[in-house]
C-alpha cells in the first residue's frame, strides 16, 4: 500500500509542476480506529526566509499496523504566493479516511483541527505573502529577527475554538466542521503536491520505530524539527506531553484489502474470493440451517456488492478513456477506486464478524 501511495505522490508532484492543471486533494488511505491526540510541543525557530510552517500529524503505516508521528517542520514554500493545507483524518462510513495535504495559493479545508501556530482550525494565521516576500505574524510563530526581518504582530483570538488537541474531524468525539465558502474555492485552485523534502521527512519517521504510537503513547520524542527528516541535533524539539489518553486496539491488524496475490486491492474483481467457514454442528438441525441461511443470505448480498461495485468502476473506467483523459486524472480515478473497494471490503468484514458471533457453539467431541 505505501509504495502504491507514494509512487503515486511522485507522479502527481512531477505532473503539477509542469502542467497548470488544478489538481485536488485525495483520500489515501483509511483505517478502522482513530489516531491519537496531537501531542503538545513547541515551535523550533525558523530556519530562514521564506519557510512555511507544516505542522505534524499523525500518519498510517499499514504494514506494521500503526499510526506513527510526522514531525512538524519548516519547509521552503515551492512557489512564490504558495501556503500549505495540512492532512487531516475524517470520519466516514465506519472509517476514519486520511486527506492529503497541499501547496497552494489558498489555505483550503483541514478538517477543522487545531494544530497551532497559525492553524487554528480555519485558515492560517502565521504570516502572509506580500509580493515576492513572506512575513510571519510573531504573535504565533517562532522567529528570530536577526534571521528573518520579515515580521508583524497581530494578535489572534480564537473565542470559537476548543484546544482540546482531538486529531480527526467527525465521528465520536470528532471535530465538528465542516468547509466554509473560502474553502470550497481553495478546492479550485493550482495544488502542488508535497515537495520532495516532505516525501523524505514522512519516510524518516516512518522508519522510526520511536515515533510509532504504540512505543511512545502519543508523545514523541521527536515531535518538531527545524528542517526536513533532521530528526537529531539541538533543532529537534522533543513533546511536552501527550494531548490525552490513547490506548491502541490490542488486534490493531492492517487496514489495506489485499488481492489474491498479496498486493492492494483496487477493484472488487481483485479481491479474494470469499472464505466461508465451516457449517455449523450443533446437533440441533433447525438452528444449524436457521444459521446457514443467514450466512448464505450475507455472502450472497455482499456478492451483489462487489459486482454493483465491479461494474459502476468499470463504467468509469470506459467514460475515462472516451475523454482522452490525462494519466493523473486516471490517477485519481483509480486512487477513489482502491478507497472504494476499501470501504467496502471493511464493511463486508465487519459483517461477517457479526454474523459469526452469532453462530451456534459445535456439538462436543
Amino acid at each position: 500500500m505505501r509504495k502504491i501511495a507514494f509512487f503515486f505522490t511522485l507522479l502527481l508532484a512531477l505532473f503539477v509542476l509542469t502542467a497548470p492543471t488544478t489538481v485536488l486533494a485525495q483520500v489515501s488511505i483509511s483505517v478502522a480506529f482513530g489516531p491519537p491526540p496531537l501531542p503538545v510541543y513547541e515551535q523550533p525557530i525558523c530556519p530562514g526566509d521564506g519557510y512555511i510552517w507544516t505542522p505534524g500529524y499523525w500518519a498510517w503505516d499499514d504494514d506494521d499496523g500503526d499510526y506513527y508521528w510526522v514531525p512538524g517542520t519548516w519547509v521552503l514554500a515551492p512557489e512564490v504566493g504558495y501556503l500549505w493545507t495540512p492532512p487531516w483524518w475524517g470520519w466516514s462510513d465506519g472509517v476514519f479516511l486520511f486527506h492529503e495535504g497541499y501547496w497552494g495559493p489558498h489555505v483550503g479545508f483541514y478538517g477543522g483541527v487545531v494544530y497551532g501556530f497559525g492553524y487554528f482550525g480555519v485558515g492560517f494565521q502565521g504570516g502572509r505573502w506580500d509580493h515576492d516576500h513572506f512575513f510571519y505574524n510573531r504573535s504565533v510563530t517562532n522567529i528570530n529577527v536577526v534571521n528573518v526581518h520579515n515580521v508583524y504582530n497581530e494578535t489572534v483570538v480564537n473565542n470559537n475554538v476548543t484546544v482540546n488537541h482531538v486529531s480527526y474531524n467527525g465521528g465520536p468525539g470528532g471535530i465538528e466542521a465542516r468547509p466554509r465558502s473560502e474553502d470550497r474555492i481553495a478546492e479550485h485552485d493550482r495544488h502542488i503536491a508535497p515537495v520532495p523534502l516532505q516525501s523524505q521527512h514522512m519516510q524518516a519517521a516512518r522508519s522510526n520505530s520511536d515515533l510509532r504510537a504504540s512505543a511512545n503513547h502519543g508523545k514523541p520524542p521527536v515531535a518538531a524539527t527545524a528542517r526536513p527528516a533532521e530528526f537529531r541535533g539541538g533543532a529537534v524539539v522533543a513533546a511536552k506531553e501527550a494531548g490525552g489518553p490513547y490506548h491502541a486496539p490490542a488486534n490493531r491488524g492492517g487496514s489495506q484489502p489485499r488481492s489474491g496475490n498479496g498486493s492492494p486491492a483496487v477493484h472488487p474483481n481483485d479481491l479474494p474470493k470469499f472464505q466461508r467457514p465451516a457449517p455449523p454442528n450443533t446437533g440441533d438441525t433447525n438452528r444449524d440451517q436457521k444459521y446457514q441461511q443467514q450466512q448464505d443470505k450475507m455472502f450472497a448480498k455482499q456478492e451483489q456488492e462487489r459486482q454493483k461495485l465491479q461494474q459502476k468502476q468499470n463504467q468509469e473506467h470506459q467514460k475515462m478513456e472516451g475523454q482522452n483523459a490525462s494519466q493523473a486524472q486516471k490517477q485519481q480515478m483509480e486512487q477513489r477506486h482502491q478507497q472504494q473497494t476499501q470501504q467496502m471490503q471493511q464493511k463486508h468484514v465487519q459483517q461477517q464478524q457479526r454474523v459469526q458471533q452469532r453462530q451456534p457453539p459445535g456439538k462436543p467431541r
